[in-house]
């Protein structure tokens, strides 16, 4: 994968967070971005801050119709190099003290809305481009408090893995876990969070990792590590080490 010079690169999820901190790195690294997320205001804030060769496009990804006029206007520019997709809703809590409507609309913006750019966004793409995906850590392995957005998380994983394998050839698959990363989601969190990055260096480790011949793009290491043995732990063992964490 070429370096960010020259790059057209679609950041779906741009408006805050690590997608706004991606935004600023890639577009200091010489790459034409457009800039996709709900807020229509932060979107132009941020592309004005960047420079007017960056494009602000708002879309919502629960929404497919959203996503298909986004393409629309984006198959009209030539094909992109990457796509990044970041969007996702975040309400941490127990399984048993869910909002119904709350959990369905983060269902459908986590796993439903990345089906969609799973389907949408591939056309747009250059032979050999690449599209990733956002899971989490919090997908590894079901965790105490991270419900359901862990589970859509582990859904987005599979579906990346699955899209890596059917797009071989064609698409340059990726998948970005991020562990935990100061950002206005994690801020809703009561709890103690391990390792925790800031969205710059969240931003720079991702760069790297996508450019580099790795499928998982994950970090910090000193935590993703972890879970992943926790993951790879027989049930017995597993669900014993992560009943202490709900203590």
């Amino acid at each position: 994968m070429r370096e960010a010079t020259g790059e057209t690169i679609w950041i779906i999820g741009a408006s805050d967070g690590i997608g706004a901190a991606l935004a600023q790195e890639w577009a200091g690294r010489g790459a034409r971005l457009i800039l996709s997320a709900r807020s229509e205001d932060r979107l132009a804030a941020l592309a004005a801050r960047l420079g007017p060769q960056h494009i602000a496009l708002p879309l919502d990804v629960s929404d497919r119709q959203s996503i298909e006029a986004a393409a629309a206007k984006l198959a009209t520019i030539g094909p992109l190099d990457r796509i990044v997709h970041l969007a996702a809703l975040y309400d941490p809590g127990k399984v048993t003290d869910a909002n119904p409507d709350r959990a369905a609309k983060i269902i459908t913006v986590n796993l439903t809305g990345s089906f969609h750019i799973a389907q949408i966004a591939p056309p747009l793409l250059r032979s050999g481009g690449q599209l990733a995906l956002c899971g989490s850590v919090a997908g590894y392995i079901g965790l105490p408090q991270g419900q359901i957005y862990s589970a859509t998380k582990a859904g987005v994983i599979n579906l990346a893995e699955t899209l890596r394998i059917e797009l071989e050839g064609c698409v340059d698959v990726r998948l970005i876990c991020p562990g935990f990363v100061d950002t206005r989601m994690t801020k809703t969190n009561d709890f103690d969070m391990p390792a925790m990055v800031t969205p710059e260096a969240a931003a720079r480790a991702i760069i790297k990792g996508l450019n580099s011949h790795r499928f998982e793009v994950h970090f910090p290491r000193r935590l993703t590590y972890a879970l992943k043995l926790l993951r790879a732990l027989p049930y017995w063992a597993a669900l014993q080490l992560t009943r202490r964490l709900l203590r």
